[in-house]
């Protein structure tokens, strides 16, 4: 840990990131083919964040959201609750690889330009330290390391306000042109 690092300072800049981006949301949903027609991947993941489009189900599910975006780069973040426990009494390894996973998926849609998708081939998540409750907020920070014509990879770091690692996670993603229609 960076003993430099005022914590709380940056605790109180994550809540009011998130407080932020909050205030701009719609409501959960799927955007419609016409929303999201003519726009890149960075264009989609910045109406979302500017509240023109709706953040998906799942953020909502799970308590996390999308908090910044830029080229190649994608950061969640989440609050680590009770009802997120496994029957062991901590956050459950599905909390944190959906999150990741967000992050990885979100920071190679970044990369995509108009007409052109991308799926998740493979996956991988590494858990280092065990969450629970009074961890007031993780980010997921997600990096494209490789985005290619067919093939992209991305990797993504859990981090809490403290600089602590949580979790480490890769993926390889299929690029591909989308239907027209």
């Amino acid at each position: 840990m960076d003993q430099s690092v005022n914590h709380d300072q940056v605790l109180q800049q994550w809540m009011a990131d998130e407080a932020a981006v909050r205030a701009r949301l719609l409501a959960s949903g799927v955007s419609r083919p016409d929303q999201v027609r003519g726009r890149t991947g960075l264009q989609m993941m910045e109406a979302m964040l500017a509240g023109e489009l709706p953040p998906p189900p799942i953020a909502e599910t799970l308590d996390f959201g999308l908090v910044s975006v830029a080229f190649g780069e994608a950061i969640f973040q989440g609050k680590p609750q009770r009802r997120h426990y496994n029957p062991m009494g901590s956050v459950h390894g599905g909390w944190y690889a959906t999150l990741l996973d967000s992050a990885l998926g979100c920071a190679v849609h970044t990369t995509m330009p108009v007409g052109r998708g991308y799926t998740t081939l493979e996956f991988k998540v590494n858990l280092v330290r065990a969450l629970n409750e009074k961890v007031p907020l993780v980010r997921a920070i997600g990096r494209v390391v490789h985005g290619g014509k067919q093939v992209a990879t991305a990797e993504a770091d859990l981090v809490g306000h403290d600089g602590r690692l949580y979790a480490h996670a890769s993926t390889t993603c299929l690029v591909f042109d989308l239907p027209q229609g």
